[in-house]
């Protein structure tokens, strides 16, 4: 029986099990997940690319059909009001983002669209997904009855499951393969089972978080605030800086042209399980340089890996720093999978 959990703003599967077992089945055989905390938002109208293009930090002008990128929304003032993907699919441009999110976004999108033929549409009702991810993953999709074309990172394709109209959008990160299938939200059962019939394994928002930490990948709300420069959260995948004006783009550009902020998001990593929570001070050399947003245990491991922010000086991989009573070491991210050995030794260098 699944335990089940608030997850960046949906309700869903915790675990189905050992959640340690399940980040292993994400890592090295396949893996499916709910992807309901997902919430999807299309754009329509002639001047939707123009118009969006104008508002988030990556380029859509030139975004080709099928291609889909990673960006931040910001307030005049240069502060991060959300994070988001952006997919042209020719006819329309379809956002994808938590459904944390939602609100703040079509807010924002209201506000700034004025005499601009845009049209706005929450279409998280009418579609949800399925994550999955592993180096089986295209075996299993296969099994499932999907055929798997070449794809490439953030490419998402229209495709047909058993007569039901469907989008598989390529995962991000190259090192580990995922998917993921957008689809109706009726749809999603007979889906599940036949990729549970396939071979993968079901797994819950836990395993996923353990995933996402060990990936480096910040959460809005969690490890991306309000607060934070772009800059600072090292996410330059999601700035473009050749693209022309966007709302709050004179921030990040002033903030380029003076030189690099003072704080970088970055990993540490500690022996054993130690006691790292969010909000944890980060200290070295007996002053505090920055402060845990995140952290996990990996059981087979016997590591703890946290994210956070550090002053940059500081933030250089190897360096050992405290985090409350535990010793840590600053890691680059992604985590390496050396570095999650159990039989690796951390290189450290006092503070």
């Amino acid at each position: 029986m699944a335990g089940v959990a608030e997850y960046r703003g949906a309700t869903t599967a915790a675990r189905f099990g050992d959640p340690q077992a399940e980040f292993a089945t994400l890592r090295n055989s396949c893996g499916v997940y709910d992807l309901g905390c997902r919430a999807k938002i299309s754009l329509t109208g002639g001047d939707r690319t123009r118009w969006l293009n104008g508002m988030v930090t990556n380029n859509i002008r030139d975004l080709a059909a099928g291609r889909g990128v990673y960006a931040f929304l910001l307030n005049p003032q240069g502060k991060i009001l959300s994070d988001l993907y952006a997919y042209n699919r020719g006819e329309s441009i379809d956002i994808d983002t938590d459904y944390s999110q939602v609100e703040k976004i079509l807010a924002t999108f209201d506000h700034f669209i004025i005499m601009d033929d845009v049209e706005v549409a929450n279409r998280s009702e009418q579609l949800t997904a399925l994550g999955i991810a592993g180096p089986k993953a295209a075996m299993v999709l296969a099994a499932a009855g999907f055929t798997i074309p070449e794809m490439q990172p953030l490419q998402a394709q229209a495709a047909t499951w058993h007569g039901m109209e469907c989008t598989l959008v390529r995962g991000e990160d190259e090192q580990h393969i995922s998917y993921e299938i957008w689809i109706a939200p009726q749809s999603v059962r007979p889906l599940w089972d036949a990729l549970r019939a396939a071979g993968a394994t079901a797994v819950g928002s836990d395993a996923l978080e353990l995933q996402r930490i060990v990936s480096g990948i910040p959460t809005y709300g969690v490890d991306i605030r309000e607060r934070d420069l772009p800059q600072e959260t090292e996410q330059a995948r999601a700035l473009n800086f050749s693209k022309g004006c966007y709302v709050g783009q004179e921030i990040v550009e002033r903030i380029r042209s003076r030189g690099a902020v003072h704080r970088k998001f970055t990993g540490f990593v500690t022996e054993g399980a130690a006691q790292v929570a969010a909000g944890a001070k980060i200290v070295a050399g007996e002053k505090e340089v920055g402060e845990i947003t995140s952290s996990a245990y990996l059981q087979a491991a016997d590591k703890t890996v946290a994210l956070g922010y550090i002053r940059r000086e500081v933030g250089v991989p190897g360096r050992e720093v405290m985090i409350g009573t535990a010793r840590a070491t600053v890691v680059a991210l992604p985590v390496e999978n050396s570095v999650l050995s159990a039989e690796s030794s951390l290189v450290q260098n006092r503070a």
